[in-house]
């Protein structure tokens, strides 16, 4: 399987996540940029999720029908055509880091999703639910890890 080369611009691959973009700061989406999205994508589908969340993997963007023929995203937005679903704080949008305090440094995981058709997902998907969907159907991805500690 191909691979997208997904980065940011706001942070190095395993290195800290700017408090800007934390619940705490200013809560913005950070930039994203992507590249090497295969032939036959119908649309693309980005996911960020914090494994080491207190109750489990916590999803803090779900991002669906993103248009495969677009590599960027600025700070504070929503990919060209994509629409932004429930997160695991009940909201519609990104939900920037908010680890316990005095956690050590948990990790979030952007994933972007190269799919040959739209995914079905229902309202305020599990993590396990949305990898189940994708992790079979994908035809193509790529993951950047930012750190984020209180």
């Amino acid at each position: 399987m191909a691979g997208i080369e997904l980065k940011s611009a706001a942070f190095n691959d395993h290195a800290l996540i700017p408090r800007r973009y934390a619940r705490e700061g200013e809560d913005l989406s950070p930039p994203l940029s992507w590249s090497g999205v295969p032939d036959g994508t119908a649309e693309l589908l980005l996911l960020c999720e914090d494994p080491d969340a207190p109750s489990g993997t916590f999803v803090h963007w779900l991002v669906t029908g993103i248009d495969p023929r677009d590599g960027t995203v600025d700070a504070g937005q929503v990919p060209t055509g994509g629409t932004a679903r429930r997160n695991g704080y009940g909201e519609d949008r990104w939900g920037g880091p908010q680890p316990p305090v005095g956690d050590e440094a948990h990790r979030y995981f952007f994933r972007l999703y190269a799919l040959p058709e739209p995914v079905d997902l229902s309202d305020g998907a599990t993590a396990e639910e949305i990898h189940r969907a994708v992790d079979q159907q994908q035809l193509a991805s790529g993951t950047v890890v930012g750190l984020y500690q209180r």
